[in-house]
């Protein structure tokens, strides 16, 4: 196990504080990079994965850009981007309301459904390896501390 000390290379002693939040920001990055590794041979983003998982939850109702930038975990992502680039690859279905033209549905098509279920059990394997290192009760704990200092 090393520490994030060691991964910067530093002798200096670095404030707890900062040292918290340089820790889980490298941790983050790793995640990152390990779960795009998964998506990358299949063209998506990680953010686009994640508007795909938002509709197949939606079970077949529209949902609209609001909808999906509401539920996105990056809120700096620009939906109406992502949304389109799905469009192009066969993955979402939009379209525009007959009685308010301003409205526009939204829906993952057969082809996103398809693409999900064969992600579905990669990412969770890379999930499972990303957080092989902690017990049940550890994940517990990490997960009500990562709340905690969201609050």
């Amino acid at each position: 196990m090393k520490d994030i000390t060691d991964i910067l290379k530093t002798t200096t002693e670095i404030a707890l504080p900062k040292k918290t939040v340089l820790n889980i920001s490298y941790t983050s990055i790793c995640f990152k990079d390990g779960i795009m590794c998964i998506l990358k041979p299949y063209d998506i983003s990680i953010e686009q994965f994640n508007v795909l998982r938002i509709l197949r939850g939606k079970k077949g109702t529209a949902a609209n850009l609001k909808d999906i930038q509401d539920r996105m975990i990056s809120k700096m992502s620009n939906t109406t981007r992502l949304v389109d680039k799905l469009i192009l690859k066969g993955y979402v279905e939009r379209f525009i309301c007959e009685k308010n033209r301003r409205k526009v549905d939204i829906f993952i098509t057969s082809a996103g459904l398809e693409l999900l279920k064969e992600l579905d059990p990669l990412i969770e394997n890379k999930e499972q390896e990303l957080t092989k290192n902690l017990n049940e009760k550890e994940l517990e704990i990490l997960n009500l501390l990562l709340s905690k200092l969201r609050d």
